[in-house]
């Protein structure tokens, strides 16, 4: 049966818009059970494969530090084929701490039945760690 490459993209589209809210629920409803997120790179405490349940725990951990309660991700350019979005995104943060997080990325996102089953996000690791964890 052929994919709708465009009902995907604007599956996507509303993942990262509920994404940007901080609405941690809500994008949950929207994974499938066994969905993988994986982040790229070696920073610890960050990087690697988290399933559905400790992404959301990921989430509901860093939202504290976020002026707005959340990332905001605005994603610029998609293109879908069976199922697979590849996104282009710009993420912006102001922190409690006063840095701000800018970084652009590259997210595969992988979708079934009408859900997001795997997302994997490229970004500047070097950025996120000295933003993040760095004094």
């Amino acid at each position: 049966m052929p994919t709708d490459n465009q009902s995907a993209k604007d599956l996507v589209a509303r993942y990262f818009a509920t994404f940007s809210t901080g609405n941690v629920s809500g994008l949950l409803s929207m994974m499938t059970d066994d969905s993988v997120w994986w982040v790229s790179g070696s920073v610890d405490g960050f990087s690697g494969s988290y399933g559905k349940q400790q992404f959301g725990q990921l989430l509901a951990g860093v939202a504290g530090v976020y002026k707005t309660g959340a990332l905001q991700i605005t994603p610029h350019a998609m293109i879908a084929e069976d199922g697979k979005v590849a996104v282009e995104a710009q993420a912006y943060g102001e922190l409690k701490n006063g840095r701000v997080y800018q970084s652009k990325y590259h997210f595969l996102v992988e979708t079934r039945d009408g859900k997001i089953s795997a997302v994997r996000e490229y970004m500047d690791t070097l950025h996120a760690k000295q933003v993040f964890f760095e004094p």
